[in-house]
């Protein structure tokens, strides 16, 4: 990108919503940020292993081998989550639900939290923008607004109406819903529930990547205890030294309590009892994100129940604003994808316009600035349409079974141990 690329503005965002274009567009290379060469981390599936695919690249003859390395739902949680940073750090304010569980945090007596029924490890405030299933999520349904189950609140019972020709309450409560897609499948109305599609999707792939070697190596235990020495294990997770006649269930290596060497241990596909591997070399890696401005004009914004081409227009330009918003804010310095797979670009974002067919697409930069800037505009021009924008949270509080689940859960993640025998 050189210097003279235009940042994208207001007026050709909405111009570009407005009319007949299809898409913005951003693709980008990425390097590990070890430099070229470096061994990444992709994610793991079912059986420990990499989604490993061939795919047809531009300028290559015949298929190459590629690999994952963030999905598209990953990227829309991180997309969301950079919006919930935006927001605490007073960037950006936007409608937002807040599960707060603050009142049954714990005051760091164990024993004691555990007798009064209070949580065990602090969960504090969830977020819309942090929930799986956005305002269709179940932490949400199961918690109470002002003393009322959510879904039967007035807030609530707005989303049994939504649908593409009244996306109006989604914009109002989480239009972040219209941006990365939701389905309302546990509602009243169970498979038949609003569904929306994503109008942004991203993709991380490694191109060229070869699969590295088996896990293998130790982590050297300073004091070099050693497995012949046996320990007797207590309920309590206490331990002392065993006698070397001792036997019984209780009666473990050291390794048990965490002392001894720690090897790099091999993986194995539990279907085909094969290995699996450690990590992967890349040619470099690829990030294609769309925005689909198609999937936008479906969408119809009545206010008070009158349908009208202007707020139609001024709500799908915000939407449009924070898809671009998001993802610029998420990925304008790289993306730190997971323990050893962080990626540097090899330039600043770029944002293509396809406009027409035929014709070559317009480019437009936008850093994390510009982007807060271009929301900022959309919404200015979106009061006009006497569409509501929150800018504070609406505050809910979970249901008393909803506690209990995450105590009862906590519960039983105090009795499993990472230990290995």
């Amino acid at each position: 990108m050189t210097e003279t690329t235009p940042v994208l503005e207001f007026d050709r965002l909405k111009e570009a919503v407005k009319g007949s274009a299809a898409a913005f567009r951003c693709r980008r290379r990425l390097q590990p940020a070890g430099g070229e060469g470096d061994k990444v981390f992709p994610p793991t599936f079912a059986g420990a292993v990499y989604a490993i695919e061939q795919r047809h690249v531009p300028g290559r003859n015949g298929p190459v081998t590629c690999v994952l390395l963030d999905s598209v739902q990953s990227q829309a949680n991180r997309m969301e989550l950079a919006l919930q940073d935006a927001i605490d750090a007073g960037r950006i304010k936007m409608p937002l639900l807040v599960v707060d569980f603050s009142d049954h945090g714990p005051t760091g007596d164990i024993e004691a939290d555990k007798k009064a029924g209070r949580l065990i490890d602090a969960v504090g405030k969830v977020t819309s923008l942090q929930v799986p299933h956005r305002l269709a999520d179940a932490i949400l349904r199961d918690s109470e607004l002002n003393g009322v189950a959510f879904r039967l609140s007035a807030k609530g019972k707005a989303l049994n109406q939504v649908g593409l020709a009244n996306a109006t309450p989604l914009f109002e409560l989480c239009p972040t819903a219209l941006v990365f897609g939701m389905w309302d499948s546990t509602g009243p109305k169970g498979g038949l529930g609003p569904k929306f599609e994503r109008a942004i999707v991203s993709e991380i792939v490694g191109v060229g990547a070869e699969v590295g070697d088996l896990r293998r190596g130790v982590r050297r235990d300073p004091l070099e205890i050693r497995a012949a020495v046996k320990v007797k294990k207590s309920a309590d997770a206490s331990w002392a030294v065993a006698s070397p006649t001792a036997a019984g269930k209780d009666i473990v290596a050291p390794s048990a309590v965490n002392h001894s060497s720690v090897p790099f241990p091999k993986q194995r596909d539990k279907k085909t009892d094969e290995n699996t591997y450690d990590g992967v070399t890349l040619e470099y890696a690829e990030q294609t994100t769309t925005l689909s401005l198609i999937g936008l004009r479906r969408l119809r914004f009545p206010v008070n129940g009158a349908p009208n081409a202007n707020t139609d227009a001024a709500a799908r330009t915000v939407l449009a604003a924070l898809g671009l918003a998001a993802a610029t804010l998420a990925f304008d310095s790289g993306a730190g994808l997971r323990s050893r797979c962080l990626l540097w670009p090899d330039g600043p974002m770029q944002w293509e316009l396809l406009d027409r067919p035929g014709a070559t697409p317009a480019k437009f930069s936008l850093s994390g600035d510009a982007a807060v800037k271009l929301l900022n505009d959309a919404l200015t021009s979106a009061e006009t349409a006497k569409l509501r924008w929150a800018k504070e949270p609406i505050l809910l509080k979970p249901s008393q079974e909803l506690v209990k689940l995450v105590r009862l859960s906590q519960l039983e993640a105090t009795k499993e141990s990472g230990e290995t025998a």
